[in-house]
């Protein structure tokens, strides 16, 4: 018999849900307001009140065995179930009926508890908390164990139809997984040991660190052992988790390569909402997008067209489903997501407090799998999505276009803000400074915060047609992220205050995310993250959420180390302070590489006015080459446009000025005759900057490397990747010059992966010139 698990929230939700999309009813997560609420409430109820209860039942329904599990807030005297629920609302509009999935929920925890105490019936009580004005409204039913019964097996009997289909898809999938072979004819050096470890990672329900450097096939050396467990019943789900459109393009690749040799497995691929939206104008409200409005009420007939069709679920197969049934592409992504196999999305579904797919992990850790690529890039990205900003200039913004007297609520709670930030910025004032840093939180200012969130979504619903709707709801979505992140304040946080061109700024940074991160991890049972660069490795498994006895694996590079020509000019310095003293001699070596051999080169910089200023004078100086440059905020077109440019065969050389850790540093795949050199100018380092300082202070107090940890290794990774763009084939040959006299200084030689130990030390600019030519005239 088949044996189905699921949570009496996904159920009630699933079967239960209609009408509309509308983000001004969109419930801040529990983890934000709830729980201490909740706590609240529980305490208060006495001795006899048993909060945080879990319950599971058994209950065979249409020939399928399901096994639902939920946690009820509270039972009460052994005979009545709680269920608490906080809300925004007023309590002149919550009615016994106000959100029939409430007593849906609770009708299903009060069979439960009666089949789990053998009880004849059961009390239901309905508790609503309004966060605003902290009052309580609590509603009581009756009700027998057979009617709770029932109700409970309408709804499982409502689900078997999916649960059915679902059981005979993961049949028929494992069978084809079964039989899968390697999709290649032969393993690339590296490849089948790769595969090996991700394999025994996901059985062993562990996690695993990596470098595989470019060339070894790393995401096929992920997907297909991940398949196979998968297969085994050793993970229920495979999430691929990247920071780069072109990634997720090469995991969809991997799995149609799969799909070709015979396996049979459902892939959607998640594409974020500002790009997938329909509307020029993104406003997730019924009265304003057809998508949203009655969304609920035809998603289940187009999940059902769609996952009796589709194996390969790409953006342009969710955006042709979603105009055939007037649905919004980002949310039905999302909700065939939960039928799908391998789930390929950005980091922030997993890792972002606030937008991570709650579908999957707002419940706790599930049977997933975690492959998370160019890992490297979560650093920064983690700092990023655990930290938040608020603005004055943003709340003044909504402040002035309210009416006094219509909105004197909204305008009470805006106005706490403001009140907080003045006596911030007057701080700041009497302190002469222009940045303010404490370990501690505001509490005050995060208190403001909150009771504006709560006044916020009260107000929205209600003033739809205001002209101040969109300024009020880009505040609260901003403040709902500020109180989100204030929930995960501790010592590895501080908060910035800034004033600056006439605004205030407040950030909770976070300096340090792995706990956080380690946390996010725990939602699945293995995981396993990777690079080519990773290095060193170390150090990325201390600031992902690694543990000391977390693995570790490090790989050479497949390629033949004789086709790479690696040169270092630590004859010149690019330091910050004397940098405009060595730029002609930066030119110099530039042109010396460049003229080695007609073709297409990258030039890397640690900043676009530095760029700027060597890309004038090497204009100036050598006007022969051709030369085109990265521009700030280039767009998708503008960057297609300039590697179109590197094409083999070019009548001409091409030179491409590049900033180092940008755009065409990472993710750029240009094989063969396009491209055969590249130079690094600088070890990478970020210019000396108040956060950066910040993180360097933690790490010295920590562990004693804040300098290594905030400046040199992040650095040295954009050196890494610059370089990895070279050679990105078997066949593929390139020289590569490193200007800068510090990578000849221990603490850089040791940053150095093993494939680049042959590198040369060149002293002139004729050195240059001799060992380029000496290198092509031997190709």
């Amino acid at each position: 018999m088949r044996k189905v698990q699921i949570s009496v929230r996904r159920l009630v939700e699933f079967v239960l849900r209609s009408g509309s999309i509308d983000n001004r009813m969109t419930s801040s997560d529990r983890a934000l307001e709830g729980t201490k609420i909740h706590q609240l409430l529980q305490k208060e109820a006495g001795e006899e009140y048993v909060a945080e209860v879990s319950l599971k039942l058994e209950r065979i329904v249409d020939g399928i065995a399901f096994s639902l599990d939920g946690r009820a807030d509270g039972i009460i005297n052994d005979q009545m179930i709680d269920e608490i629920k906080t809300t925004e609302t007023p309590m002149e509009e919550i009615t016994e009926d106000f959100r029939p999935l409430h007593w849906a929920q609770l009708i299903c925890y009060g069979f439960m508890l009666a089949e789990k105490s053998d009880l004849a019936e059961v009390t239901l009580q309905l508790t609503y908390y309004q966060v605003s004005d902290k009052e309580v409204k609590q509603f009581q039913r009756v009700m027998s164990r057979e009617d709770m019964g029932a109700f409970v097996d309408d709804l499982l009997s409502k689900y078997a139809i999916w649960a059915k289909a679902s059981a005979a898809w993961e049949m028929k999938r494992n069978k084809t997984i079964q039989e899968l072979t390697f999709p290649y004819d032969n393993y690339r050096s590296g490849q089948r040991e790769l595969a090996i470890a991700v394999y025994r990672t996901v059985a062993s329900e562990e996690s695993l660190f990596c470098e595989a450097p470019t060339g070894i096939g790393k995401t096929m050396s992920t997907l297909f052992p991940g398949v196979k467990a998968m297969g085994e019943g050793k993970t229920d789900k495979l999430f691929y988790f990247t920071a780069k459109t072109i990634t997720r393009q090469v995991a969809e690749d991997a799995l149609d390569e799969m799909r070709r040799k015979g396996l049979a497995a459902r892939s959607v691929t998640i594409t974020a909402k500002d790009k997938i939206c329909f509307l020029d104008e993104r406003k997730c409200e019924p009265d304003h997008c057809q998508f949203a409005r009655g969304y609920y009420d035809r998603l289940n007939e187009a999940l059902f067209d769609m996952l009796q069709t589709e194996e390969a679920i790409t953006r342009p197969i969710v955006e042709s489903y979603a105009r055939k049934y007037k649905l919004c592409p980002f949310e039905l992504s999302l909700d065939v997501a939960l039928f799908c196999d391998v789930i390929v999305c950005d980091y922030n579904y997993l890792f972002d407090p606030v937008v991570y797919l709650k579908r999957f992990f707002a419940e706790g850790p599930g049977k997933y799998t975690f492959l998370v690529d160019e890992v490297h890039n979560l650093v920064d990205r983690a700092r990023s999505m655990y930290s938040a900003t608020l603005k004055k200039s943003l709340v003044m913004q909504v402040k002035r276009g309210l009416d006094s007297k219509k909105n004197k609520r909204l305008l009470n709670a805006i106005n706490a803000m403001n009140k907080e930030m003045i006596a911030l910025n007057k701080k700041l004032k009497d302190l002469e400074k222009t940045i303010y840093v404490q370990k501690d939180e505001l509490g005050d200012w995060n208190a403001s915060v909150l009771k504006f969130t709560f006044v916020a979504k009260e107000w929205l619903p209600q003033n739809a047609q205001s002209e101040s709707q969109a300024g009020v709801l880009e505040l609260y979505f901003e403040s709902l992220r500020y109180v989100a992140i204030a929930e995960f304040y501790d010592e590895r946080y501080v908060t910035q205050v800034t004033r600056s061109h006439g605004d205030l700024e407040i950030k909770q940074l976070c300096l340090d995310p792995a706990f956080l991160l380690s946390e996010k991890l725990k939602l699945g049972s293995s995981s396993v993250l990777f690079s080519a660069t990773l290095r060193p490795i170390d150090y990325y498994t201390n600031v992902l959420g690694g543990q000391e006895d977390t693995s570790r694996m490090i790989f050479s590079s497949p390629f033949k180390q004789k086709n790479m020509h690696l040169l270092v000019a630590d004859y010149i310095s690019t330091k910050y302070q004397i940098r405009e003293n060595s730029m002609e001699a930066v030119v110099d070596a530039l042109y010396a590489l460049a003229s080695g051999k007609k073709g297409n080169y990258l030039f890397f910089f640690p900043s676009f006015l530095y760029l700027q200023k060597v890309y004038d004078l090497f204009k100036e100086k050598y006007p022969k080459i051709r030369l085109q440059k990265q521009e700030t905020a280039m767009d998708e077109e503008q960057r297609e446009q300039f590697l179109e440019s590197f094409q083999a065969g070019n009548e001409e050389s091409l030179v491409g000025f590049c900033v180092l850790g940008g755009v065409f540093s990472e993710g750029v795949d240009l094989r063969g005759e396009r491209l055969v050199g590249a130079a690094v100018v600088g070890v990478g380092l970020a210019q000396l900057n108040h956060e950066s300082d910040l993180i360097k202070d933690y790490y010295n107090e920590t562990i004693g490397r804040g300098f290594d940890y905030a400046y040199q290794i992040p650095g040295m990774n954009k050196v890494l990747q610059a370089v990895g763009r070279v050679i990105r084939g078997e066949t593929d040959c390139g020289v590569v010059l490193l200007i800068e006299e510090r990578f000849s200084a221990d603490r850089y030689r040791a940053l150095f992966p093993a494939h680049w130990n042959h590198a040369k030390t060149v002293k002139s600019t004729d050195d240059i010139s001799r060992e380029v030519a000496g290198f092509w005239q031997n190709r």
